[in-house]
């Protein structure tokens, strides 16, 4: 029996030690049956709750009155079992808060390379557009509220499982999870919404060049340089 477990936290803020994780999500797909389990959840105790973060989950500091702190422990102990790997959407973000003892899949990476031509790669887009395909068909009580760790997790581990509908392998996911984001179209300037194929040569360039730009479109920029230099070769 292959278990993955996704994952989602809800956050007192973006960048730890200060950010604190005050709601954990956990979900596990049964990809021998391609089964989704039903999401569990808990608070956790934390310091503080910014009013700008508790605008997105909604979770006072009052609710996280009374709870442990956040131990990444508690997602791997004996009531749930250890995954064979864990998953989460932006699974970047869930890493900052603890180092997985399992090999981790990012959905929204993966979702970028099998589902290039999606109108949005966001958990929620992907859910409904999905859905409207018939791709999955999630229990609509359990997607709700959005925004909170086990509803999160729920809807992201029906994109986990469509993902295997659609060809991907656990071996390739880990392994895109572990590379930049494959992004199918320029996100910026005057190539704003284009492919890559059709960005000047000078714009990829003057990609490279620029020291603020972040590592993940500089690594596009020069994967598609790569690519004209061996094509012409």
């Amino acid at each position: 029996m292959t278990i993955i477990r996704v994952i989602d936290f809800e956050t007192t803020g973006t960048e730890p030690p200060e950010a604190e994780v005050c709601e954990v999500g956990i979900c596990d797909l049964r990809l021998d049956q391609k089964e989704v389990l039903r999401p569990f959840t808990w608070l956790c105790g934390v310091k503080a709750m910014p009013p700008e973060v508790r605008a997105v989950h909604h979770i006072s500091l009052a609710e996280c009155e009374g709870w442990d702190a956040f131990a990444p422990d508690e997602m791997f102990n004996d009531t749930y079992g250890t995954p064979d790997a864990i998953a989460a959407h932006n699974a970047e973000f869930e890493t900052k808060f603890f180092a997985s003892p399992v090999p981790v899949i990012c959905t929204y990476k993966a979702a970028l390379r099998v589902w290039p031509d999606a109108p949005s790669h966001s958990n929620g887009a992907l859910r409904y557009w999905l859905e409207d395909a018939g791709k999955i068909k999630p229990d609509h009580v359990l997607t709700q509220p959005a925004h909170r760790a086990g509803p999160d997790a729920y809807t992201t581990a029906h994109i986990l499982l469509a993902l295997f509908n659609d060809g991907a392998t656990g071996r390739e996911m880990i392994a895109w999870t572990k590379e930049p984001r494959l992004l199918p179209k320029c996100p910026l300037g005057k190539f704003r919404g284009k492919p890559w194929s059709e960005v000047e040569d000078g714009f990829l360039g003057w990609m490279l060049r620029q020291p603020t730009m972040e590592e993940d479109l500089k690594w596009n920029a020069q994967r598609e340089i790569a690519r004209r230099q061996g094509a012409s070769a």
